[in-house]
């Protein structure tokens, strides 16, 4: 514990961890809507959807701004959410298959991209690759600055709208029929994602950031059957994977942050599925264990009698 603490005593640990923290609470609160609209692979999608968005920002301006990466990534991302609806809604090709044309497409165009960019004059010095796997060690003050202020609209943003996001998370038709705005709250919601996972991709990358949305959820879901309290555990579960993930790096040599705050967020998953109350594995063969002893029990009392009855005659 001594040695963690003092590992947090430098400056640049205490920015990475901050920022870690900060990506996992957001993360968690909007991945929670992601999984009860059934969205799960939207995150993946977007993510993948980025990297094209990197790219292309970078050979247009040819400065490595993470404003301007960030804001490339985000343009990437709006574009394939669009073409997503577009598919789904012109054709008869059903969600999933449409969220996997997209994510193939834009993340092969995004590596031929890359690959072009690491051939130029200046690729080598480029360091896009970085956005493939994350590389949260190269955070600074300002870059944590961004991720708090995005964290906190995520977080706002999902508290202000609640009662709108649940209602049209569990049901859509109602919504319209008490004249909500659905398709304006849904291109909201979908704008929180784009968002989230645009903001993530510097720490945890392309390829790993659609889990650091969508688990925690799935790892809150287990213990609660309110809404509320389960983006609050979602938003927690985040922010203690980025705490575990950024201690675990720091306390050793070429460990990198982002995979493992995914893997911490992997670990309270597992650990959700084995002990949760309500849903656990464990506590689910304990129930089923003392159903059945009592039911035994319950059996066998109604012979007692009879035996001795028999037993006096």
């Amino acid at each position: 514990m001594s040695g963690w603490l003092g590992l947090f005593g430098d400056p640049n640990v205490r920015w990475i961890l901050f920022g870690c923290m900060l990506l996992g609470l957001g993360s968690g609160v909007v991945g929670s809507f992601a999984y009860l609209r059934k969205q799960s692979l939207m995150g993946d999608a977007l993510s993948h959807a980025a990297l094209p968005g990197v790219c292309i920002a970078f050979m247009l301006t040819g400065v490595k701004s993470l404003f301007v990466l960030l804001a490339g990534a985000a343009a990437a991302g709006l574009v394939a959410t669009f073409g997503i609806g577009y598919i789904t809604r012109h054709s008869r090709i059903k969600q999933d298959a449409a969220l996997a044309i997209v994510l193939t497409v834009f993340f092969g165009v995004g590596i031929v991209l890359l690959t072009q960019i690491q051939h130029s004059g200046s690729g080598n010095q480029s360091g896009l690759d970085k956005f493939l796997f994350g590389q949260a060690a190269s955070m600074v003050g300002t870059d944590v600055a961004v991720l708090a202020v995005i964290s906190c609209v995520l977080v706002a943003a999902c508290a202000l709208l609640f009662k709108e996001f649940k209602l049209i998370s569990f049901d859509p038709g109602f919504a319209r029929g008490m004249g909500f705005p659905v398709a304006v709250l849904d291109h909201l919601l979908m704008l929180l994602f784009v968002i989230a996972v645009v903001v993530g991709i510097q720490a945890v990358g392309v390829v790993l950031m659609a889990a650091l949305l969508i688990t925690p959820a799935v790892s809150a879901r287990y213990w609660t059957e309110r809404l509320g309290v389960m983006v609050a555990l979602a938003g927690t579960f985040g922010a203690l994977s980025g705490l575990v993930g950024t201690a675990i790096s720091a306390s050793g040599n070429n460990l990198p942050t982002g995979p493992l705050c995914v893997l911490t967020a992997t670990a309270v998953f597992a650990a959700s599925v084995l002990f949760a109350p309500g849903r656990g594995v464990l506590p689910k063969a304990l129930r089923r264990f003392s159903a059945r002893r009592r039911l035994a029990r319950s059996l066998a009392e109604p012979a007692e009698p009879a035996l001795r009855k028999e037993h006096v005659q």
